[in-house]
């Protein structure tokens, strides 16, 4: 009996749509219908992913098995763009860790963090072994066929992946710290000025804050801003200025977010931190190059880039890669202080 049709112009199916529909991870796809399942896979387990295979009507992909068969040994990193020094150094990561594999890596930087982009292999058919994405760029990763190789995601909700293995920062930490250590200074009145991006990274973000201040005596407003120092400027200047108690710390989602409210501040005849306190969050060389210096959650990049590689080399091999999310830490600078009063 044949086996089902997909309809003309339809999605291919991907490993990920059988790992979803078999409820397993990518990993374990790949092991089973790569036939090196035994003694590492349960039967039924084995079986559950034969049948979604066959209901999907799902064939592997060639690129994915040279991967599997150690062909090609080269890895795609994909990321939102190159302007954002944070990247780089997960890069970085990223290629130390290959280049003790003997793998080599591939850096395809998503046009203003935004797709479809055009495919990078269309003159050199390059294989690839698997893919390493951040979420800001994972809306590429159909048009490359990134979807039908192993795929780890980086900074991404796990429950959404598809299968796929994450690897994330513990930014609700970060953000907590930074409430506690506003709040020991004695803030009470604070003024979100979140990333106006769709992302669940920044989702994280929020979601820390509120449950940092639940309970507390504090008033907190948000105000979505682009991510750019005239943006961030433009965005606090109408938000500290707005009728009102002015708030006496601002958290920011993003380093160049806080540098645009240091500005702000200035523009207004006011002082960091004297009036208003400020804090970032990456930690980058933005951070020290701004007087005054700021306060910032350190987002360790490099390690960052490090997993994630260290990942994809675990689904390769069929392990069951690290889970925890990588530790952050808070750096306190002059960008804080006690709270006007």
């Amino acid at each position: 009996m044949a086996g089902p049709q997909q309809e003309t112009g339809a999605p291919r199916p991907t490993s990920r749509d059988v790992a979803r529909v078999a409820g397993v991870s990518q990993a374990t796809v790949s092991l089973v219908l790569g036939d090196k399942w035994r003694g590492r896979v349960a039967e039924p387990t084995a079986e559950r992913v034969r049948s979604a295979a066959r209901e999907l009507g799902y064939r592997p992909n060639l690129a994915a098995r040279n991967l599997r068969l150690g062909r090609t040994r080269t890895a795609l990193l994909v990321v939102p763009a190159l302007t954002n020094e944070f990247f780089a150094h997960v890069y970085t990561g990223a290629a130390r860790v290959a280049a003790r594999h003997g793998f080599g890596v591939l850096l395809y930087p998503s046009p203003d963090g935004i797709g479809p982009a055009r495919d990078p292999f269309d003159s050199a058919r390059a294989s690839l072994d698997g893919v390493l994405a951040s979420s800001m760029a994972s809306d590429v990763l159909g048009t490359i066929r990134g979807d039908e190789l192993p795929l780890v995601m980086l900074d991404s909700d796990p429950a959404g992946s598809l299968g796929a293995a994450t690897v994330n920062l513990d930014l609700a930490d970060g953000m907590r710290q930074v409430t506690e250590h506003l709040l020991s200074l004695g803030h009470r009145d604070f003024l979100h000025l979140a990333a106006g991006v769709d992302s669940w990274t920044f989702d994280v973000r929020a979601d820390a804050l509120a449950a940092a201040l639940s309970g507390t005596d504090t008033a907190v407003r948000k105000v979505a801003a682009p991510i750019s120092v005239d943006g961030a400027r433009i965005a606090a200047e109408a938000a500290l200025s707005a009728p009102g108690s002015r708030p006496t710390a601002v958290i920011c989602d993003d380093d160049f977010l806080a540098a645009g409210v240091c500005k702000a501040v200035r523009r207004l005849g006011l002082r960091v931190p004297e009036d208003v306190s400020v804090t970032g969050f990456d930690d980058l060389t933005l951070a020290t190059a701004v007087e005054p210096e700021l306060t910032t959650v350190r987002l360790p990049a490099e390690r960052f880039g490090e997993r994630g590689m260290e990942t994809l080399v675990a689904v390769l091999e069929g392990r069951t890669p690290e889970a925890a999310p990588l530790p952050v830490d808070l750096v306190v600078r002059a960008s804080t202080g006690p709270a006007a009063r």
